[in-house]
Order: C-alpha cells, then structure tokens, then sequence
C-alpha cells in the first residue's frame, strides 16, 4: 500500500485500549501544558489581530469559542492552534535533524471534538494519533534540513488524527493526507533572523487548512495519494523515500516529547538552566559579568546561536528573543526567570539587558560546521544530540574569576520529566491574570482525570474566556 493509505489505516485502526497508562497520562499533562499558553494568549496582541480578522469575515458558524463566541470548524481550528502555540512555551519532539511542537496537533482536535459532540477518550486516541504520526515523520523524512518548516509534516499528523474523529474511510483519509501533503509547503525561514509574528501562528493555518482537506475528501474530492512515493513526489523531490512499516507503530514516541521549563525555544533550555545555577552557587551580580561562553551543539548553534538561522544577537522583538540563546541566557541572568513578562518589547529593549548579551558567546564543541555527517561525529555536543542535550556554560567575572558547568538535559527533558505539580504549578502562573483561581483548579482536575468523559465541561470552560 501507499504510505498515505498505511498512515489512514493505522490512525482509524487504533483505540483508546491501545494506549498505556503511562501513554495516556502524558497526552493529559501535555493538554494541561498547552492550555496555559491557550488562556495565556488570549488578551495578546497578536493574538487579537487574528480574532479582528476572522471577525471581519463575519461567517458565523456552530463551533463555540473563546472570545468570538462562535464561527466556522475551520477558524474554531486555526484559533485553538493558534493561542497554543503563539506564546512558544509548549511541548516539543526532537529528532536527529529536524523538531517539531506535537501539541499544534490538539487545537484541531479539541475543535472538532466539540463540534461532534465526542467524548474525552475519542480525544485522547486521536491526540495520540496526531502526536505519534508527526514524530515518526520527523524521524523517518526530516525536511527541515531542505529549508522545509516542520509544520510540513504536521499537515499529515493533523490531518490524520482530524479525519479519524470526523469518521471518514480510509480511502477519504487517504485522499485527504495527499492533498495536504501537496498544498502545504511552507519554508522554515519563518524561524530564521530576523524572526516575525508568523512564527507563532504558521501551525494554526496549518490546522485551517487541514480542515478544509478533510472535509473535501468526505466529499469524495480525491488527491495524489503516491505522494510519498510517485513521480516528483517527496521521493523525487527531498531525496527520502518514507518506506515505513505503519503496523508495528507502538506510540513509543510519545515517551521522548518533552515540555519547557522556560519561556524560549527548546535547545535554549540547559543553558539557561546552567547560568541561572551558576548564578545561585557563586552569589555574582550581572553586573560583575565580563563574558559568558556557552558551547553548544550544531542545531541549538544553527537555530538560536547565530549559525544558519542568521543574526541571534538583533533583539527588539517577542519573536527575535525567544530564538536567541544570547537574549534568554542573558535575561536568565538579570531577571532569574524567562517566562512572557520577559519577552515584552518594554524589557527586551532596555538597556541592561541589551549589553549583557553582548557579552555572551556561543559556539559549537568542534570549529567546522560542514559537511554535518563529518561534523557530527567529530563534535562530542553534536554527536550526542537528540538523546543528550549537552552543553557548557562558563562566566568569567570582572575580577577573572571563571565559573563553569556542564549539563546534558534539562527540567522537562524526557529523562527530568515535569511532574503534573509543576506543570500544574506552571498552568497557574500562566493563567493567573486571565481565569480566577477556581476556574484554574476545575481545569486542572479536568485535566488529569481526562478519560472519565469531562470533554464538554472543559471546553465550555474554555470557551467562556472572555
């Protein structure tokens, strides 16, 4: 069979029985990961021009929502991804050469649960399903590495685990993933310098577009489902060829998704971690800072060092500091937190913070950085990379004392993970000047007795949000 009717078979295959305990249980503490960053968007800016532009359109529609009360599946999809992902504080996958945010598969989902009137374990399958296919797929075909965003790959997750709750065959399935894979195409400079407010919501046009494929293919519209492997399909095209065997998927890539202990991207995390314990042990000041070096791997380097990705040090905007190792390490070492009110514009320009990074460098373990396959082995940072998150911060002070640490993971890597009172803990502080305290409670408990049908009292919860 062609990979797309393997990838239909498998999503419409698996039930709520074939989950672990375990399995289920971090599928519930990333939803609660990912609706503090839902609530915490709502009031945000960028957030509002998207909910005056769908306004404008006056479509209506019978899916409730927050803010705008009701609207079309389609934009009840693209809104619930959007205040997911726009505050970039949400779960993460890592493969050898590409990553991806497995929770932009939920806002779809929890939107179409909704509007069908499905239950909590329906949810949790297809979630399951949404997060396992976009893993695999960044394992097996890692486009990023050809210039392709890996929201690419979301298009076949999400539509996948979107046509499973809206009870289409897998012939429709089938149909559907190919016209997403041929429609979406985006480019993965919409996280390079200098970084603009599309960073935040690319996934969520994903998700509207994806709902659109669905619901033509349960029309009986009919796409190129040889994609993966026709003529000047992904084969031709990327030079990998998806040869995988879908009926021996066991969801074991769940186990590797990680949350952030930090409001910045993911292979920022150590680092902060290692300055702010650096910080704590030797009881400097920021001002008694002369440099701060932080060796780190190829990807992080590349991605928010000043590698591939361009200038990291050109800071001014939410966007530009949360992909900015200097900006984050810096404002870790001032403000001994990185969380939203540390990527307001207001504190991202003032002038002590704009100094510190200067004084910060970052660099890989090994010189050369090309070709990778040679890098990658001669670089012991690169080389461990995704199973070790290894990097080495040092301060030298003023007086040329020099303080230094290694770390190899973080608070919320898969080998730390966060427990559900942190994430708990981190829900609250994210949440705290939107909902009241009892809402925070309900939607926790909610949350974390998930399975037991609380789907309509959890999203009417969060479709309240004024």
């Amino acid at each position: 069979m062609f990979q797309t009717r393997q990838i239909a078979a498998f999503s419409l295959a698996t039930r709520f029985e074939d989950l672990s305990y375990e399995i289920t249980n971090q599928l519930k503490k990333h939803l609660l990961d990912s609706l503090g960053s839902f609530i915490h968007a709502i009031r945000r800016p960028t957030i509002q021009k998207l909910f005056k532009q769908i306004k404008s359109l006056n479509g209506g529609g019978n899916c409730e929502v927050p803010v705008l009360k009701r609207t079309s599946l389609d934009r009840a999809a693209e809104i619930y991804t959007a205040l997911i992902r726009y505050p970039d504080f949400m779960d993460n996958f890592l493969g050898k050469e590409s990553t991806c945010h497995p929770c932009d598969n939920i806002g779809s989902l929890l939107a179409i649960t909704g509007a069908e009137n499905l239950s909590s374990k329906d949810f949790l399958t297809a979630m399951a399903v949404g997060y396992e296919i976009e893993c695999r797929l960044i394992e097996e075909i890692p486009v990023m590495i050809e210039g392709f965003d890996h929201t690419l790959l979301l298009a076949f997750s999400l539509t996948a685990s979107a046509c499973k709750l809206m009870h289409l065959s897998e012939e429709q399935t089938s149909h559907a993933l190919a016209i997403a894979g041929c429609s979406l195409d985006p480019l993965v400079t919409c996280r390079s310098s200098y970084t603009y407010e599309w960073k935040g919501l690319a996934s969520s046009f994903i998700a509207f577009s994806c709902i659109n494929f669905a619901l033509l293919a349960k029309e009986g519209m009919t796409g190129p489902v040889s994609i993966f492997e026709g003529p000047r399909g992904y084969k031709d095209i990327f030079g990998m060829e998806l040869k995988y065997d879908w009926k021996k998927e066991d969801f074991s890539l769940i186990k590797k998704c990680i949350l952030k202990e930090y409001n910045s991207e993911v292979h920022t995390q150590p680092s902060i971690e290692a300055v702010l314990q650096l910080k704590k042990e030797n009881n400097f000041l920021p001002a008694d800072i002369k440099e701060v070096d932080i060796t780190t791997f190829l990807t992080c380097y590349h991605i928010v060092g000043g590698g591939e990705y361009g200038d990291r040090k050109n800071v001014h905007s939410k966007e530009q500091a949360d992909h900015s190792l200097f900006y984050t390490a810096a404002i870790a070492l001032l403000d001994g937190q990185v969380y939203p009110e540390q990527l307001l514009e207001e504190r991202i320009n003032r002038e002590d913070v704009q100094e510190l990074l200067k004084k910060i460098n970052v660099h890989t373990g090994f010189p050369l950085h090309k070709p990778l396959a040679i890098s990658g082995l001669l670089d012991p940072y690169t080389k461990a990379y995704p199973e070790k998150l290894m990097i080495k911060a040092e301060i030298t002070l003023n007086n040329d004392k020099k303080f230094s640490i290694k770390k190899e993971d973080y608070h919320g890597f898969y080998t730390r993970p966060l427990s559900w009172d942190h994430t708990a803990d981190k829900f609250r502080r994210l949440t705290k000047d939107v909902i009241t305290k009892d809402q925070q409670e309900e939607i926790i408990s909610l949350c974390k007795d998930l399975e037991n049908d609380n789907m309509h009292q959890l999203l009417s919860l969060l479709n309240s949000i004024e």
